[in-house]
């Protein structure tokens, strides 16, 4: 399995935490709580190759 981190900023307390991203999927969008504030955000990414192409992380709800 494929396995990245990626450091990506809280949308709602603006903490930057590091989130664990399975590569091997193409295109994936998840609900995951901030471990600072434990709101819900919503992971969105895709890959290319194996390789991360785009994220996003936005608010949930």
């Amino acid at each position: 399995m494929l396995q990245e981190t990626a450091e990506v900023s809280c949308p709602y307390c603006g903490e930057t935490i590091a989130i664990l991203l399975d590569l091997s999927v193409e295109e994936q969008s998840y609900i995951e709580d901030c471990s600072v504030c434990c709101q819900p955000m919503t992971v969105s990414y895709r890959t290319e190759d194996g390789e991360l192409a785009e994220l996003n992380v936005e608010a949930a709800g």
